[in-house]
């Protein structure tokens, strides 16, 4: 998970801090200190952490501060806030033409997942701002390239436009007048990446600029490659001028650096994180939220939205309102694990709750050969035994497994998790965790 050794380490310092009370300004310099290591560690760049540390401190060194009822408070507000600064503050959306089509050029070195996440922005705005999105093939060079856009594109549902192995600039100004002419509102360009940067690929991408005027023109860098996708950033903007990144494989750097490093020395906004392998596992980057998570805060607007997107509404409404009167079935049980298991990584989402140890979930998931079982041991049940699961004693356990395939062992280990949900449930019903499952789209908490 991105950040996870950063936020262990700050959590470190943070706590220190509260344990001190009332602070002097040699415990904010020290706490400083930390903070600083943790940072390099996390690969960020050293001028960065340098100007951030900086920040901190002026602020933190204030009468303000020092004087007040909580001062260790006051430190971690502040660290949150200059986060949130160093990451860009606001999330910085597609820019969308007056006068479709709109063109979305992605650049980057080759292996930086340009292709995949091209078609998952695609399917995004597909998605979610109603667009009728296209693909284009201008990588010419990478073995099987337009082979893996058609293979994405058609998984997605989006379609591909490809010209073989000809001229990239010919082959972008051709899939612009098809769009026209076609009425896809949104392209991408899938260009063509190198192991490295060079002279030739520089000069490619400039001519397709200038032949295409591209709307937006997104860098799509590996957060996984630290500094490197740094300095990748650097050399793109500098050639291209970019309008914004796209992190990608944020779900698998425990260390986040890079994104907290690109927009400090780009100056252009982090727009969208790929957060896993699947082709729906990109969204759009909050700086202030991901700040909050790599404080230990959670990330509860996130966790709403993935609880909207996943849970269908009526159905939540239905399911507020057997949580009311604790009517919480088996069956109900488990219509939550499938929608639950759509929503993602369990660690992942244990991360974005306030308070919740996410590294205490590390790898933990719903996989189908558990839902299966699940399934084939609740349908074998009578409706009866469904609705008043207490009513399983020895004998129906027994009907059930042979029933189901499974074991005695089996069911009691479900009712088990059964009852733990039970439980949860009654707490969402009390309003003393968020009602994901009842959230619906105003995002408020409780029933």
């Amino acid at each position: 998970m991105a950040f996870e050794s950063l936020t262990e380490k700050l959590n470190t310092v943070f706590k220190k801090l509260r344990g001190k009370g009332r602070l002097k300004e040699a415990d904010i310099k020290e706490a400083m200190r930390e903070v600083r290591l943790a940072l390099l560690e996390a690969d960020v760049g050293f001028k960065v952490v340098r100007d951030f540390v900086n920040a901190v401190s002026e602020r933190a060194l204030g009468a303000d501060v020092l004087e007040c009822l909580s001062p260790a408070q006051m430190v971690i507000k502040i660290v949150n806030e200059e986060l949130c600064a160093l990451m860009g503050s606001t999330n910085a959306k597609l820019a969308i033409a007056s006068k479709p089509p709109t063109i979305v050029m992605l650049v980057g070195l080759q292996g930086s997942g340009k292709t995949t996440n091209g078609a998952k922005l695609a399917a995004y705005t597909q998605k979610n701002n109603s667009k009728r999105p296209m693909l284009a093939a201008c990588d010419i060079y990478r073995p099987a390239a337009i082979t893996q856009l058609q293979t994405v594109g058609r998984q997605l549902d989006i379609p591909v436009f490809e010209m073989g192995v000809t001229n990239p600039v010919e082959i972008a100004k051709a899939s612009v007048r098809h769009a026209i002419k076609s009425g896809y509102d949104i392209v991408f360009l899938d260009t063509a990446g190198r192991l490295h940067i060079d002279e030739e690929l520089m000069d490619e991408l400039i001519a397709i600029k200038a032949a295409v005027e591209p709307t937006e023109i997104l860098l799509v860098v590996d957060a996984m490659t630290g500094q490197d996708a740094v300095n990748a950033a650097v050399a793109f903007n500098d050639a291209l001028n970019i309008d914004g990144v796209i992190l990608t494989k944020l779900d698998g750097d425990a260390r986040g650096g890079a994104a907290l490093s690109v927009r400090a020395v780009t100056g252009k906004p982090i727009k969208f994180a790929g957060t896993g392998e699947k082709l729906d596992q990109i969204e759009p980057f909050h700086p202030d939220r991901m700040a909050s998570r790599i404080l230990g805060m959670g990330d509860v607007m996130t966790l709403i939205e993935k609880a909207e997107q996943a849970f269908d509404e009526k159905k939540a409404e239905e399911m507020a309102a057997k949580l009311l009167k604790n009517k919480f079935t088996l069956a109900d049980y488990y219509e939550q694990l499938t929608q639950l298991k759509s929503m993602g990584n369990i660690s992942d989402i244990a991360g974005m709750i306030p308070g919740m140890d996410a590294k205490a979930l590390a790898g933990a998931s719903i996989d189908n050969s558990m839902l299966s079982k699940t399934e084939a041991i609740i349908l074998s049940m009578t409706p009866f035994e469904r609705d008043n699961p207490s009513a399983l004693n020895s004998s129906r356990k027994k009907r059930v497994a042979a029933g189901s395939g499974t074991s005695v062992v089996d069911i009691n280990r479900l009712l088990k998790q059964y009852e733990m949900m039970q439980s949860m449930s009654k707490q969402l019903s009390k309003g003393k965790i968020p009602a994901l499952f009842g959230a619906g789209k105003s995002g408020r908490f409780g029933m």
